[in-house]
């Protein structure tokens, strides 16, 4: 007896009618040019195919580090110093040492992040005079501490700051 309805078509895979035969080769699929980066297919969506391409220094498409910035120099007007490109194994206690041999210091403030407690690469140090505090920027200024080299002066003052 014939098992067929009338009402149903003959089952097919999902995958519609093709045939294993007829699917792509691995080998002739890796033949392929190498494969661009996300910035690379960006560039060539929007892009007109002729402009310049940035000149990169790693191979995963990485831009180049441009030129550090330079730090704003603020007039010592306040015994309250800002100590910039602190290396991140810095302590209170490292600074402390530092800055007591220029003068009296009273305190020293590595500024850290809240949730994991790293310090941001910044502090400040309050001085016991002003003048202690312009002699500090002077001798400490672009000095090497830690493997970095130090950015001494002023700090800010306190209406001019933004918490973050």
């Amino acid at each position: 007896m014939n098992s067929y309805s009338p009402g149903r078509r003959p089952r097919r895979s999902r995958g519609g009618s093709r045939r294993w035969g007829d699917r792509p080769r691995y080998q002739e699929t890796r033949a392929q040019a190498p494969k661009k980066t996300f910035w690379q297919r960006v560039v060539a969506f929007f892009g007109n195919g002729n402009a310049k391409k940035p000149a990169t220094t790693a191979r995963n498409g990485a831009q180049p580090s441009r030129a550090p910035r330079k730090p704003e120099a603020v007039e010592v007007t306040s015994p309250r110093l800002y100590v910039g490109n602190l290396s991140f194994d810095a302590t209170e206690s490292d600074l402390f040492e530092l800055f007591n041999g220029v003068g009296h210091v009273q305190n020293a403030e590595v500024v850290s992040y809240r949730h994991n407690q790293r310090s941001k690469g910044f502090a400040f140090v309050q001085m016991q005079t002003i003048e202690e505090a312009k002699r500090a920027v002077q001798e400490l200024h672009d000095k090497e501490f830690l493997g970095r080299r130090l950015v001494v002066s002023g700090a800010k003052s306190s209406e001019h700051q933004v918490r973050s």
